[in-house]
C-alpha cells in the first residue's frame, strides 16, 4: 500500500529541485498549445521551472498545452502571461535570444554551452536570466532580438536550420543542467574484480599451450609475433576474474575431445 506521507515528501523534494535558481524561458507569441506543453516538459526535465508566455495565439490557459506537458503541468500552472516581450522581460537583468540567424545584430553570439555557462555565472551572482524563443512560424522579430543582451545560436545544419521551439528548449535546458553541475546518477552495476596478473598469465599460458598443440603457431619463426598480438588483444580487454575462468573453461572444452554420449 502506498504511504501518502512518503509520496507527498517525494513530491516536495522534486519541487525543491525544480525551483532552484535557474533561467526562465520566455515564449514570444507561440502558436500551438502542444509546443508550449512540450517546452514545459523539456524545462522540468532539466530543472527549469519559470515560464513567461507572450500573446499565445490560441489563448491561455490551453488544454492542449496541459495535456502535452504531462507531469510538467506545474510549470504551466505557474506560467506568467504577458502582453508584450518588454513586459515579459521587465523583471530580468540579462536576456538571451535563441535564433538561427543573428540578423546583422552586433550582439555577442553564444553557443548553447557558452550561454549556459554565462547564465550560471550571473545567476550565482544574483542576476535573473531569461531565454527568449520566438513563434514557430518565423522565430523572434528583429525588435525582440534587439531586447536581448546576446544571441544563442545552435550549430545546426545550415541547409536545414529550422528547429521546433521545444527542440531548441531541450538543447538549451540540457546545457543549463550541465552548467548547473547536474550529473547522471551513479551506476548500480557492480563490476567483479579485475583479474590479477597471475590469473591473466595463467590464462595466456593455457591458451598458448592449447594453440601449440593444435600447431596454430606456424611457421615457427612467427610464433613470438603471433603470441604478442594475442596477449595484447586480451590485455586490452581488461578481463575480470570471472571472465578469465570462463575463457579457461572454453579452452578446456575445446581441447578435451568431443563430448561424451
Amino acid at each position: 500500500m502506498t504511504n501518502p506521507a512518503r509520496h507527498e515528501k517525494s513530491r516536495l523534494s522534486r519541487n525543491e529541485i525544480a525551483f532552484r535558481p535557474a533561467p526562465a524561458i520566455v515564449l514570444v507569441e507561440p502558436q500551438l498549445g502542444e509546443n508550449i506543453g512540450a517546452v514545459a516538459r523539456a524545462m522540468l526535465n532539466f530543472g527549469l521551472s519559470e515560464m513567461a508566455i507572450v500573446n499565445p495565439r490560441d489563448g491561455w490557459p490551453n488544454e492542449r498545452a496541459m495535456a502535452m506537458a504531462s507531469g510538467a503541468s506545474l510549470v504551466l500552472e505557474r506560467a506568467r502571461l504577458a502582453a508584450s516581450t518588454a513586459q515579459a522581460l521587465s523583471g530580468f537583468t540579462y536576456a538571451l535570444a535563441m535564433t538561427a540567424r543573428p540578423r546583422e545584430s552586433l550582439l555577442p553570439v553564444f553557443s548553447p554551452r557558452a550561454a549556459a555557462e554565462e547564465m550560471k555565472r550571473r545567476i550565482d551572482a544574483g542576476d535573473r536570466c531569461a531565454i527568449m524563443l520566438g513563434a514557430e512560424r518565423a522565430g523572434l522579430s528583429n525588435e525582440d532580438v534587439g531586447r536581448a543582451d546576446a544571441v544563442v545560436s545552435i550549430p545546426v545544419n545550415p541547409a536545414f536550420a529550422s528547429l521546433n521551439i521545444a527542440q531548441a528548449a531541450v538543447v538549451m535546458a540540457y546545457e543549463w543542467a550541465i552548467a548547473d553541475g547536474r550529473a547522471p546518477a551513479p551506476s548500480d552495476l557492480v563490476l567483479a574484480p579485475q583479474a590479477t596478473k597471475a590469473q591473466f598469465e595463467g590464462f595466456i599460458g593455457h591458451l598458448f599451450e592449447a594453440l601449440e598443440e593444435r600447431r596454430y603457431f606456424f611457421p615457427p619463426e612467427k610464433r613470438e609475433a603471433m603470441q604478442r598480438k594475442l596477449r595484447t588483444a586480451f590485455a586490452r580487454a581488461a578481463l575480470r576474474e570471472g571472465e578469465v575462468r570462463t575463457l579457461r573453461g572454453v579452452i578446456k572444452a575445446l581441447t578435451e575431445g568431443p563430448p561424451k554420449g
